[in-house]
């Protein structure tokens, strides 16, 4: 079974970010994890990346249209943008929402997240494993 993983603005310049709270990997070495790590649940992971809003909300209409199962990184989007709230809203296939980093243990202002209500569920801080993780999750969803 294919399944999406979107990644938003920023991740994939993860290997110049600060690597306390990002982790070391570059954006080839965890799209590499996120393969390998799909593969074991079974899945075939399309591993996709944009900084432009527009872009990832494109990709969201074209899972649920396909209904594709989601995992998601909005990253920085997580916060604000209604509009991949919107768009996600429409998927009629699982999304899950991941994050590198525990959001709710940061600034104040990542603590909203316009994604996480039309989620199935979130996974966050456990740096690439959160992808694994949901990886685990997503397949649990589909087999039901």
């Amino acid at each position: 079974m294919k399944i999406l993983v979107l990644n938003g603005p920023n991740l994939g310049r993860l290997d110049l970010r600060d690597s306390s709270i990002y982790g070391s990997m570059s954006f080839s070495q965890l799209q590499e994890f996120i393969e390998e790590s799909a593969q074991e649940c079974g899945f075939l992971a399309d591993v996709r990346q944009s900084d432009s809003e527009s872009q990832i909300i494109s990709w969201l209409h074209e899972a649920a249209d396909s209904k594709t199962p989601v995992i998601f990184n909005p990253a920085a989007f997580t916060h604000y943008s209604y509009a991949i709230g919107d768009a996600a809203a429409m998927l009629k296939a699982p999304l899950i929402e991941v994050h590198l980093s525990n959001p709710l243990a940061r600034e104040e202002f990542r603590h909203t997240s316009v994604i996480s209500g039309h989620a199935n569920g979130t996974i966050a801080g456990f740096g690439p494993h959160s992808y694994r993780l949901a990886l685990e999750a997503m397949c649990t969803l589909v087999k039901a």
